[in-house]
């Protein structure tokens, strides 16, 4: 039996309604309106396409977005500047820097010089550290999107094997650090794992975040798993596919997300949620 799909699309858009009740709720109580700032610096297609899907998002929700486009020769000074400001400006509870960034800006410092108490990406250290401990402030996106389209499976993460491929700070880490504190047995995967197959053939969860194009076969499912799609990798006639063999794994798999209308959806709409618990916070100082 093919595999039932995870309409990330879906989950998405029930989870922005909430969010937008949420805000006007919020705005009718305090007066606040929570509001998010998008940096992108340079030109890339991709990136200006995320913002601006950002964007629309946060209005749709009812959320106040800034947008900031910086040009290619932006120096490093001048984005810390900008972010120093964001960080002061009362109306800002989320601050976002599209990565990646040009080469010649290190991305380290800027995610560093992002408040941790507007770091709504949850790449500061100190988020990162709040995760480690099982306390986080703020959860990086992507992940926290994974964790709710498994959870909405209805299956429990009590108990069972997750493998995990891919070690990014962005997304393999934080999953796994997840998938522990939801009492999983999670193994990390990556490109010096011998017999990765046979490892992620163990797995009742697979998460592939491993950025190449099908590279996870049914070869390497456990019947009825649940495969969790990070990748998003544009072939060579523009198309989009993720890190999955999608096709042969969804006759194996028991739930199974595509690309896209997979994850993608899901990253901004976390962003929306943590951008508004972030809000909350500043309300109660």
């Amino acid at each position: 039996m093919a595999a039932q799909i995870i309409d990330g699309k879906a989950l998405a858009q029930q989870l922005r309604i909430d969010i937008a009740k949420d805000v006007s709720e919020f705005n009718e109580r305090t007066g606040i309106r929570p509001g998010l700032a998008a940096v992108l610096v340079g030109g890339d297609p991709a990136s200006a396409i995320y913002v601006r899907n950002k964007k629309i998002a946060c209005e749709k929700a009812g959320l106040y977005p800034e947008e900031y486009k910086l040009p290619e020769a932006t120096t490093q000074g001048e984005l810390l500047t900008l972010i120093h400001k964001l960080n002061a400006d009362p109306k800002i509870h989320g601050i976002l820097v599209q990565l990646p960034l040009p080469k010649h800006i290190d991305s380290k410092p800027i995610l560093e010089a992002v408040s941790q108490h507007k770091d709504a990406d949850g790449f500061h250290p100190y988020n990162v550290g709040r995760l480690v401990e099982g306390e986080p402030v703020f959860t990086p996106c992507t992940p926290k999107g994974v964790i709710h389209m498994i959870e909405s499976t209805g299956q429990s993460i009590t108990g069972k094997r997750a493998v995990v491929i891919g070690r990014s700070n962005i997304v393999g880490k934080p999953v796994a650090l997840l998938l522990m504190h939801r009492h999983a047995t999670v193994t990390v995967c990556h490109s010096r794992t011998q017999d990765l197959p046979a490892v992620c053939r163990e797995a009742d969860i697979v998460v592939a975040a491993i950025g190449r194009t099908q590279f996870v076969t049914s070869e390497m499912i456990k019947e009825g798993a649940i495969v969790i799609d990070v990748g998003i990798n544009r072939r060579e006639d523009g198309s989009l596919a993720g890190d999955v063999d999608f096709e042969p794994v969804k006759e194996k798999a028991g739930w199974i997300t595509p690309v896209p209308g997979g994850v993608g959806p899901m990253t901004i709409a976390m962003l929306l949620q943590n951008t508004v618990e972030s809000a909350k916070r500043f309300a109660k100082q």
